[in-house]
């Protein structure tokens, strides 16, 4: 293998893969480098792609050959109490016919697809190698030392994919090291289960999928539990901000087994199987926590860069990465042309992401953050719902009381009016 390349993508995951198949279908020379024994191996996804018009732009008929596992009709909300539970499902017959609204797959099979898209369109990939420093001339970024036998490999341009806590961006001067404020761990379990049985429980056909999130089921640290369908195996797990899981002292494997105790996980998981546990960083830090992009030789993207983001409802993170692949890419083919690999030529790709909907919706809900970052909302409010419609749907041969004095007795002792404005307030501007 030669040591010179057009551009070196670190990192195989969707933002990487996605930059090396833009670049090599314009004919770019492309190494990819992949510290993984295969691209998606070290990762623990297994939940839900939002719909991704970037992925077609990159491959026509993308979806009718990648390999996903179900496509979502349903929506599932569930706040769970100390002794109930209350579930909020939403369905659209609008999200039953392409395109599709989103997807459920395996982070393994899919990364592994999009990476062979890349090599079919002529990029190099090399796997089981650690990226441990970049080469620079002067100020430019003109390479990257690779361990072992590949040593020091020479590109115009390098595009740093390397996951949340992205060495090579850190390297660059890009951004500081991330706090764990901004970061989160997700725990999860793989469990087997016939397709026939998982379309029964969740009250779906053919190839319909859904998504189920929890909230209340952290043992009032901060975050939130999850189950999603896959064709024959159903993904669950919690996902915890890490400051929160550091204060708490608590072990991610215990809570994630007595989440599996609560009535509703247990009822849904019954008859499954645990075929593997898991668990990753995750950025969490929102728009706030998105590094600086670029600089002379090279870009950032997918979660090297921050991009990811959650207001509550909504987490989006892979449909971000693969965006800000593609328009990497065309940054950098838009450098060639121009024989400039400055950070004058660069940013134009920052202008591209700011242009589309990557770091438009990022910023839409920068303040969501904060609103998430409340211990109430994963605590007392969760229990207060219970409390108070546990008495409003009570038929016990006992008067009803009106249900503002319901809902100011579930409210009494866990959370002051003051408070409760507060949040309210903070929730709504950070979502409206």
């Amino acid at each position: 293998m030669g040591k010179r390349f057009d551009v070196i993508v670190a990192g195989a995951g969707p933002a990487g893969a996605a930059a090396a198949l833009r670049m090599a279908q314009k004919g770019l020379k492309v190494l990819v480098l992949e510290r993984g024994d295969v691209p998606g191996g070290k990762n623990m996804f297994g939940g839900m792609l939002p719909g991704c018009p970037a992925a077609e732009e990159l491959l026509a008929g993308f979806w009718d050959s990648a390999p996903w596992e179900r496509h979502v009709v349903k929506r599932v909300l569930t706040i769970i109490a100390q002794s109930s539970s209350t579930s909020l499902a939403f369905e659209a017959d609008s999200y039953d016919h392409p395109p599709y609204n989103g997807y459920t797959l395996f982070r393994p099979l899919f990364d592994g697809w999009l990476a062979e898209q890349a090599v079919r369109a002529g990029a190099t990939l090399l796997c089981s190698t650690v990226v441990q420093d970049l080469l620079r001339s002067g100020e430019k970024i003109t390479g990257v030392r690779a361990a072992g036998p590949e040593g020091d490999l020479e590109a115009r341009a390098v595009v740093a994919c390397d996951g949340v806590l992205s060495f090579l961006a850190e390297k660059a001067g890009l951004r500081p090291p991330f706090a764990p404020r901004h970061m989160a761990v997700g725990v999860k379990g793989l469990f087997r289960m016939p397709e026939e049985l998982i379309n029964e429980r969740f009250n779906l056909v053919r190839d319909q999928g859904a998504t189920c999130e929890f909230l209340g089921c952290t043992e009032g640290i901060r975050g939130g539990g999850f189950i999603y369908t896959q064709t024959e195996t159903l993904s669950a797990g919690l996902v915890f901000h890490l400051d929160a899981l550091k204060r708490s002292g608590k072990a991610p494997h215990e809570l994630f087994e007595r989440f599996l105790e609560i009535a509703p996980v247990r009822r849904l998981l019954k008859g499954a199987r645990l075929a593997e546990y898991s668990a990753h960083l995750l950025p969490e830090g929102g728009y706030r926590m998105v590094s600086r992009l670029f600089t002379d030789g090279m870009l950032v993207a997918g979660d090297a860069a921050g991009l990811c983001y959650t207001n509550g409802l909504n987490q989006e993170g892979m449909n971000l990465a693969i965006t800000s692949g593609l328009h990497a890419a065309d940054t950098i083919c838009e450098a060639f042309e121009r024989g400039d690999f400055s950070s004058k030529t660069l940013g134009r790709y920052d202008a591209r992401l700011r242009e589309d909907f990557v770091l438009k919706d990022m910023k839409t809900f920068e303040k969501a953050i904060d609103w998430m970052h409340s211990d109430r909302l994963f605590s007392v409010y969760p229990q207060v719902v219970g409390t108070a419609l546990e008495e409003i749907y009570r038929s016990d041969g006992r008067p009803k009381r009106r249900m503002g004095r319901i809902g100011r007795d579930a409210l009494k002792g866990e959370v002051t009016v003051r408070e409760l404005i507060a949040d309210l307030v903070r929730g709504g501007r950070s979502l409206l």
